[in-house]
């Protein structure tokens, strides 16, 4: 028997066995061969950065989609076979399971095995000081990239499973079988450790990466601690703070794995560990960022609308902190969600639109007075699904005089930035004169979604199910020529950027010690930045709620709502209305969408259910597979699996 466990953990410890041979010269799979020298040590490191999720690929990103923000016609053969199967939209349709769980980055199915990734981690720092050929300071350098990527993969984790195995350092192959069987530890025990590892990696980690050519994407003192902070704002949110649906949650030694404690200084330590990362990432020369490019000549709103839009899509751009940069991610991005613009699209179908945004998001953002919509003083919320000619002062959004929903008119410069829509404005892709400026044939496309047009329902695969598209998701140099050919600009998904750092801190210290102005300050960066007012002047302005602002309560609804606006479509949402616990609000209402079968205006404008959401406590957290419980029976399952 012990041969057998022995055997087994021989397994375990060398399962990558073909990962090993992209790193080792002449395919001798050794250790020591590994890091022999300084060339080997870097192939190693490079097999440490390569268990980094794919962020922003929606087959193996929960984050895109696993939220209630994009919708699909998902059963459609083409769709399979273009986009994948999706395991992630199974997950929002309630799917989830036990037996062979979604999405499983706990036995490393269908997404980046982490824990091998934390081995390889371990590897690499018990032996990167035996490298003959390095200075010192590489070495310190690498080693704490590396407890970085540690540290990030344990965190990965705990957010999606809540308490795991801390696993500090290998097991050694003559490692007895209850050393084997390891138990998860208590949550705040995890995030300790995530915290102390990136504590310890940030001092010899560069304040920005000066040879861009060798070692572009490499990690940052930035990067490290937006990352911390970002963990530490999950440890302080209700999901982990004192929730006590986890009361009962004990282990065979009856340790307890949830606190029960509601403890305000989670977020004293959160809200200094962001403003400490906003600091160092000003210092590293990261600003919000501004759209700028002379090639076009632009109108205020034109330019506002594209700075909204290419803060996300911008390559060099310096409000990203850390972003994925594997070849391909965003390229799928772009040609699952970049509509068709002109017949010829239709004919060689060079994309194949199918990601939509549903009503939902398209409800989300405020009114032009920078409020809610269902506030808003003057806004007609309650005939908002009726239709009106939209006006001339809204030209640079809405073709002038187009039929289109209430809906669509009079809403913030974020909401045209981010969303396609029937009737709306799409510069770029193409068309790079701006309204009445230029040729008519290159003025911005005017988007006709009713059924049969170019951008609307044409065939039976091609189409958005909801009647908007992902705007922010494309290059708006990304361009289709006459015969089909698809040029797509590189973009970087972002998966932490400034704005979001502005209103973690704030979020952070409104919890801490209720509204100030430097709370309102931190949130009114991100609005002046997207053309709005300050909240206070907002909400006293244009809200039937005028004190809302005032209040602890108030202003988490406002920070909240500010969030999912601001990082829309950014894999943000989906982890957010986890960690705040409201989920269960948000995703027990039915998607909704146009009715995209309409081919007239009286019947596209009805509003359609599209799949009847449901979500249960149980879903918070990810079940781990029953097969690796059976194997590991110290590992409990996470509750009401």
């Amino acid at each position: 028997m012990k041969k057998l466990i022995l055997f087994t953990i021989l397994i375990i410890t060398f399962h990558a066995c073909d990962d090993y041979l992209d790193v080792v010269p002449d395919n001798v799979a050794t250790l020591d061969y590994a890091f022999r020298n300084k060339v080997g040590t870097e192939k190693y490191l490079t097999t440490c950065y390569s268990y980094l999720p794919y962020f922003g690929f929606p087959q193996t990103d929960p984050a895109i989609m696993g939220s209630d923000e994009i919708w699909s016609h998902e059963d459609e053969w083409y769709y399979q076979w273009t986009g994948g199967n999706f395991n992630a939209f199974n997950i929002k349709k309630g799917y989830q399971n036990a037996t062979e769980p979604l999405l499983n980055f706990f036995s490393g199915l269908n997404g980046p095995n982490l824990w091998q990734g934390i081995r390889d981690c371990n590897i690499f720092l018990e032996n990167i000081e035996k490298v003959p050929d390095m200075d010192e300071y590489e070495k310190r350098q690498w080693s704490a990239e590396v407890k970085f990527l540690k540290a990030y993969f344990h965190y990965y984790l705990l957010r999606a499973y809540g308490p795991i195995p801390i696993i500090r350092e290998n097991l050694s192959t003559a490692a007895k079988i209850e050393e084997v069987r390891v138990f998860r530890d208590p949550f705040d025990d995890c995030m300790d450790y995530v915290v102390d590892l990136i504590d310890e990696a940030v001092p010899e980690l560069p304040l920005t990466i000066n040879n861009t050519t060798t070692e572009y994407g490499r990690i940052t003192q930035p990067i490290a601690l937006a990352i911390k902070a970002e963990a530490l704002m999950v440890a302080a949110s209700p999901l982990f703070n004192g929730n006590n649906d986890y009361v009962n949650i004990t282990d065979q030694r009856g340790i307890k794995l949830f606190s029960q404690e509601n403890d305000i200084k989670k977020w004293k330590r959160a809200m200094d560990a962001c403003k400490n990362a906003i600091d160092t990432a000003l210092l590293a020369g990261h600003k919000l960022y501004q759209f700028n490019n002379s090639k076009y000549d632009l109108s205020e709103q034109t330019q506002l609308s594209m700075t909204l839009r290419n803060v996300f899509a911008e390559w060099e751009n310096p409000e990203i902190i850390w972003k994925q940069t594997r070849a391909g991610t965003t390229t799928n991005l772009q040609r699952l969600s970049l509509p068709y613009f002109k017949a010829t699209d239709i004919q060689y179908y060079p994309t194949n639109p199918t990601m939509a945004p549903t009503l939902g998001m398209a409800e989300l953002f405020y009114s032009s007075n920078g409020v809610p919509i269902e506030e808003d003083l003057s806004y007609p919320y309650t005939d908002r699904y009726e239709t009106a000619a939209s006006s001339a002062d809204q030209k640079y959004y809405i073709k002038s005089g187009f039929q289109t929903a209430l809906l669509n008119q009079n809403r913030e410069a974020r909401f045209y930035a981010n969303l396609g829509f029937d009737g709306a404005l799409w510069f770029g892709n193409g068309r790079y004169s701006d309204v009445e400026n230029g040729n008519t044939a290159d003025q911005p496309w005017v988007m006709a979604m009713k059924r049969g047009e170019t951008t609307g329902r044409n065939s039976s695969m091609r189409f958005s199910i909801t009647g908007y598209y992902p705007k922010k998701w494309s290059h708006f140099e990304s361009v289709t020529s006459t015969t089909g050919t698809l040029s797509l600009v590189t973009i970087g998904f972002p998966i932490i950027r400034l704005a979001d750092l502005y209103l973690l801190y704030a979020e952070a210290r409104n919890e801490f010690s209720g509204p100030d102005a430097e709370v309102e300050h931190y949130v009114n960066l991100v609005r002046e930045r997207a053309g709005l007012k300050g909240v206070r002047e907002s909400w006293s302005e244009h809200s039937r709620n005028q004190s809302k602002p005032a209040t602890q309560e108030g202003m988490r609804q406002i920070i909240q709502q500010e969030r999912m606006i601001e990082l829309a479509f950014e894999g943000k949402r989906f982890w957010d209305i986890r960690r705040w616990k409201i989920a269960e609000d948000l995703l027990n209402k039915p998607v909704k969408g146009w009715n995209i079968e309409g081919a007239t205006t009286d019947d596209y404008y009805n509003v359609v259910t599209l799949w009847p959401m449901e979500f249960t406590t149980k879903e918070y957290l990810w079940p781990i597979k029953e097969g690796t419980l059976r194997a590991n029976p110290n590992l409990i399952q996470n509750p009401y699996w």
